[in-house]
């Protein structure tokens, strides 16, 4: 099956290569991607695949199936395809999406003979407000037996984990008055946000080590002389786990709380971007596609990494069983993520040599799910776990 997979690779690799340099030469912020989407849409229209576009009525998503002629399991890949500010693809999502949609178009080669269905999801905005984190809420997973993604990097790298993300806005509002003339007609909106962040960092003393918070102030008043009525602070919380993500949450949103109280200010809290569920690695899948990934001639993949971010992925894997692991892009180097530098990895013939085996790994993980009973049984059990 490795040479059969492998021949079926070579076909289609110009025309990879093909997809993710378009994309890259063609940069898009998340839910601007029209032509990224519209690249891959192209492509797996050509395989054949029936493609749903604007896909729960967002422009840039997709969502494409290729149904086999015997029943079976059905496989997702997950593709990505949104670039940074002023840096591009500098988290890969150019080589990112072309492995997940060139895993999609190989396995539906092979799945009439096999039975089942294979899906490609087009993902828009994952660096942002991730589109996975609706396409959750609305159900698009839940028919799906596995979904599966690789993301580029300096190393191969085992799916781990990722931390739960709630991004909360505060929004300030006060009282206008001169400064220095009639500052005591003046209710002070910086105040809040001001007395806020100190809140947060007494909190910091009694959260878990693993938890993250971190904050700005996107509007802080016009003029020095003026007492400004409007200040906005907006602050990403993490942490390992949804459920003590809720709990932190309510502790920050309470020091803002406090803080309006004290300066007398009106508050009013939001949500800003969609929240990130941490991500739950599916082990036994996981397991299944690093040995695949030997199979394929990687023969050094790293354990799960120390330190992580937070991805979309996450609210994925608490619909139906998932694996988010990382693919190198170097060789013998290491490179920071979100640089230009890392943008250009992408470009190199070891970027493409290590984009053939991940998505040689990702087949071979779909055929093995579709074909060993117990294999998937021991996955769902894990997942129900």
């Amino acid at each position: 099956m490795k040479d059969r997979i492998q021949r079926l690779i070579e076909e289609v690799e110009n025309e990879l290569i093909n997809l993710s340099e378009y994309i890259y030469n063609n940069p898009e912020l998340g839910y601007e991607e029209y032509k990224s989407s519209r690249a891959h849409i192209d492509l797996l229209k050509k395989y054949n695949f029936i493609v749903e576009e604007k896909y729960i009525g967002i422009d840039t998503a997709f969502k494409a199936e290729y149904k086999g002629q015997k029943e079976g399991p059905t496989i997702a890949y997950l593709t990505e395809y949104d670039a940074l500010p002023g840096i591009g693809h500098g988290c890969g999502h150019n080589l990112l999406g072309t492995v997940s949609t060139g895993a999609g178009i190989v396995l539906s080669k092979l799945i009439d003979e096999l039975g089942g269905r294979v899906l490609v999801f087009g993902t828009p905005a994952e660096e942002t407000s991730g589109a996975k984190v609706i396409m959750a809420e609305k159900g698009s997973f839940n028919d799906v037996d596995v979904a599966m993604m690789a993301h580029p990097n300096d190393t191969f790298c085992e799916s781990g984990k990722s931390l739960a993300l709630e991004p909360i806005q505060f929004t300030f509002r006060g009282k206008t008055a001169h400064a220095a003339s009639a500052p005591e007609k003046g209710i002070n909106a910086l105040d809040g946000v001001l007395l806020t962040f100190n809140g947060v960092n007494a909190l910091r003393e009694h959260i878990l080590p693993t938890a993250r918070i971190h904050g700005v102030i996107i509007e802080g008043g016009k003029a020095a002389n003026i007492v400004p009525d409007l200040a906005i602070a907006q602050f990403y919380i993490r942490a390992t786990t949804k459920e003590y993500l809720i709990e932190l949450s309510e502790k920050v949103k309470n020091c803002a709380k406090a803080a309006s109280l004290a300066t007398g200010t009106k508050l009013e809290i939001t949500n800003y971007e969609a929240s990130y569920d941490n991500l739950v690695t599916n082990q036994v899948l996981s397991s299944r596609f690093t040995q695949n990934l030997k199979i394929f001639g990687v023969e050094n993949c790293e354990k799960p990494r120390d330190t992580f971010g937070s991805l979309d992925m996450g609210n994925v894997s608490h619909v139906c069983p998932a694996i988010h692991p990382y693919f190198a892009i170097t060789e013998g180097k290491t490179i920071a993520a979100h640089t230009t530098e890392f943008a250009e990895a992408t470009l190199t013939d070891i970027a493409y040599k290590n984009m053939a085996k991940t998505i040689g790994a990702l087949v071979l993980t779909g055929i093995d799910v579709i074909r060993d009973k117990q294999l998937l049984k021991d996955i769902k059990d894990e997942f129900n776990k």
